[in-house]
């Protein structure tokens, strides 16, 4: 009989939590997974989630910020407290507000942006879940600011409605005693919960013989190159038309097979490799709380590329309809079909409807949002997708691992073939 690792988890959880203390909430798979990955390589801080805004000089009120975070975090469990791992088992340990506000110098022939992504790499191990750091520009004195979350904390979804808390929190600014009460508040407790109580069942109920073959039958054949956690070198960055009407249904196949041309010019390999993706989201009927509802789903890249866009797109439903199978059992299935697979991703994309995600208005300045090059990347190869006024893409690449030259050629090979089909 197949036990389910979610099962086994609520096991181990409601025997940590009834010995506990304090109160220890439970954590969706993907929760779980950043929490076991970083303390598998710690020095990796790809489980980090973070935005950068500019705005000019003297509009940014440090301490008007924190209040506004703090009454923010208030409100949120997955801001209040610690992700941590109690007895082997990955929980969110409730306690006091887990944010930080603060200055960061710039050094001497520094940069803005180098200061705040060297001390983003600086996040201590079981640091807050929460990060807002301001750095000013030597030059023309304009303001960074760095909005960095533990994606534990976080999933597309939750990071617009933090923006927009935000926003209204510092609008507000009310003081500390009308603004905060305890932390964190025992209603959104109670609602972090059922959140996560659905997930969880939702995962375990997508974790069934059907699914197992499903991924089976998709991923039985992959080797994978090595992939894992890397360093990034920089960015390679083109802006292409947004896409609109009907071929916007077709925008995200075709982005994974672009991608998977530009894995298959840097990683040379024979077989299949293993192009990661987020998706998904909270089961109907759940509260939409701070935190992570993602799944990890995996499209195993050809060794050709794709001829026929319909038929990818036909495979890419398919693999939806199974988008709910947590990733270690698509791995445990893969593994059970004949795959050496260990887990690790030989590619990463991440694809942002910048439409859904209010502005970040502070001072009644509206943020203008900034890229930062050179931060730690879940995979080898990493692609963002961000689609507002344009198509922007951007390739980051383990500069250890492939030489810049090849980053540019693979770049040039995903560019042809995402013209080709839109």
């Amino acid at each position: 009989m197949h036990a389910s690792i979610t099962a086994a988890y609520l096991a181990r959880y409601r025997s940590a939590a009834a010995e506990s203390p304090v109160e220890l909430l439970p954590l969706t798979g993907a929760q779980r997974r950043f929490l076991i990955t970083r303390r598998l390589a710690p020095r990796s801080r790809s489980d980090l989630a973070p935005l950068f805004f500019a705005y000019p000089g003297g509009t940014l009120d440090l301490d008007r910020l924190g209040r506004a975070a703090a009454a923010v975090a208030a409100g949120h469990p997955a801001l209040c407290g610690a992700f941590v791992t109690v007895r082997g088992t990955p929980v969110l340990r409730t306690g006091g507000p887990s944010v930080e506000v603060a200055p960061i110098a710039v050094t001497p022939g520094g940069s803005a942006e180098g200061a705040l992504r060297e001390a983003l790499l600086d996040w201590p191990l079981d640091g807050p879940a929460l990060r807002l750091l301001v750095a000013r520009e030597p030059d023309d004195g304009e303001e960074l600011l760095a909005l960095a979350l533990d994606h534990a904390a976080c999933d597309e979804q939750s990071i617009g409605a933090l923006v927009g808390e935000l926003t209204e929190a510092y609008r507000q600014d009310e003081p500390p005693a009308s603004a905060l009460g305890a932390c964190p508040d025992q209603r959104a407790v109670a609602t972090f919960r059922e959140a996560v109580e659905l997930q969880l069942a939702a995962e375990e109920a997508a974790a069934g013989p059907a699914a197992r073959a499903h991924w089976g039958r998709r991923l039985g054949a992959l080797t994978g190159a090595g992939g894992g956690a890397a360093k990034a070198a920089g960015v390679l960055t083109e802006r292409l038309p947004a896409v609109e009407g009907g071929a916007r249904s077709a925008l995200f196949p075709a982005l994974l097979d672009a991608v998977g041309a530009a894995a298959r010019r840097l990683h040379r390999a024979d077989g299949p490799l293993a192009l990661g993706y987020p998706w998904g989201g909270r089961p109907p009927g759940a509260p939409a709380v701070l935190g992570c509802f993602l799944n990890t789903l995996v499209h195993a890249v050809p060794p050709q590329p794709a001829t026929d866009l319909e038929a990818l797109c036909d495979d890419w439903w398919d693999d939806l309809d199974h988008a709910g199978t947590p990733f270690d059992e698509v791995v445990r299935a893969a593994r059970a079909a004949g795959s050496p697979w260990s887990g690790g991703l030989d590619a990463m994309l991440t694809f942002e409807d910048l439409r859904r995600r209010p502005p970040l208005v502070l001072g009644g300045v509206p943020g203008r949002e900034v890229h930062v090059a050179g931060r730690p990347l879940a995979a080898p190869l990493a692609v963002s997708a961000s689609h507002g006024d344009d198509l922007t893409v951007r390739l980051a690449w383990d500069s250890e691992r492939f030489p810049a030259a090849d980053a540019e050629a693979a770049f040039g090979d995903l560019l042809a073939v995402l013209r080709r089909h839109l």
